[in-house]
């Protein structure tokens, strides 16, 4: 029998995933599971188990009442997990926290297998999971426990969903806990790591994309290449990576290989700094072309610090620019990213 992965996506930022089997309804699969996710009847009358999916393809059939969900509601991706039987994998937003469905994050346990230095500026961590891989969304994160700290740090996973590999940019933060930990962190050693948590993440592609990463705010960007190039998308995607300095330009290497394998995939790099002889120098602002914004008709990603995710709000609401969706994650040093 075949079955599907619903991603359940609470208001709290945590995400759980659950298996339901072919022909059954999102609600029991979550039962199975241990998550009671909102409901009462049951039975397609109350409307308690309304909830929103935001990708995937269903059957919610006709035995649910107009009073639970209207057309209107129906047609803007409204649910009710009691009547939906998903015919694939899906993404569904829960209107409630994790802790009132009776669940709570993932926890896992990984092994470092590589400790990459890129300059001074970032390092590539890669951890070798210990049991299943872990499933994320592209462009989730995850809280990392640093060992012997007793804290932890949240990092965007920059590999794809469904690896036993998976790996993270880490901007390198002097005197950092993180930082000072990879100083002499060793192949062998062992992390925990709590997750996946986050709502910035790739919605279903239905439109030309155009993505906006600052400094290591570029990770969660090559997750989401890795899965439109194994789903050989053919919506043109526009990455415009931004640094402060040279030395900030980290995987670049990694974003060239995405020109064969990715169709209609294209990328430039700007430079802040007034030092650089970078031939694109200033904020990305100033290097988005107007075909990349397709007349409004695009989907917008944005990850990086506060500044410059205020600066492109700012600059799209001065030019009138109203994308089709503006979805934006602010990351600061040894700070949980969040999307407002």
């Amino acid at each position: 029998m075949s079955s599907y992965n619903i991603a359940l996506n609470f208001e709290d930022g945590v995400t759980r995933f659950v298996e339901c089997n072919a022909g059954e309804k999102v609600l029991d699969a979550a039962f199975r599971a241990r998550i009671n996710l909102p409901m009462d009847c049951s039975d397609g009358v109350c409307g308690t188990c309304k909830c929103r999916a935001e990708s995937g393809q269903y059957d919610l059939g006709d035995d649910y009442i107009e009073d639970a969900l209207s057309d209107d509601e129906k047609n803007s991706g409204l649910v009710l997990t009691c009547q939906m039987v998903p015919q694939g994998d899906c993404v569904i937003a829960v209107p409630a926290s994790s802790h009132a469905c009776k669940t709570g994050q993932s926890r896992f346990a990984a092994t470092v297998s590589k400790v990459e230095q890129h300059n001074d500026a970032a390092v590539v961590l890669e951890l070798e999971v210990e049991a299943t891989a872990p499933a994320f969304l592209p462009g989730q994160y995850v809280n990392i426990d640093v060992p012997g700290s007793g804290l932890h740090r949240s990092y965007s996973f920059s590999s794809a969903p469904g690896e036993s590999r998976i790996s993270f940019l880490i901007k390198k933060i002097p005197n950092g806990v993180m930082s000072t930990w990879l100083e002499s962190a060793q192949p062998g050693n062992k992390v925990e790591l709590t997750g996946p948590l986050g709502s910035f993440y790739l919605r279903a592609v239905q439109r030309p994309l155009l993505f906006l990463a600052g400094g290591t705010g570029l990770a969660p960007f090559l997750s989401m290449l890795e899965v439109l190039a194994r789903a050989d998308t053919q919506q043109k995607v526009h990455l415009i990576y931004g640094a402060t300095r040279d030395l900030d330009l980290v995987q670049v290497d990694a974003i060239e290989s995405y020109l064969e394998k990715l169709p209609n995939f294209t990328y430039s790099t700007v430079v802040a700094s007034t030092d650089s002889a970078h031939p694109r120098k200033g904020w990305v602002t100033q290097h988005i072309p107007a075909e990349a914004l397709n007349d409004g008709d695009v989907d917008v990603y944005l990850c990086g610090p506060p500044p410059m995710v205020d600066a492109v709000r700012k600059y799209f609401d001065d030019n009138g620019l109203k994308p089709n969706s503006f979805h934006y994650e602010k990351f600061t040093p040894n700070a949980a990213p969040g999307t407002p």
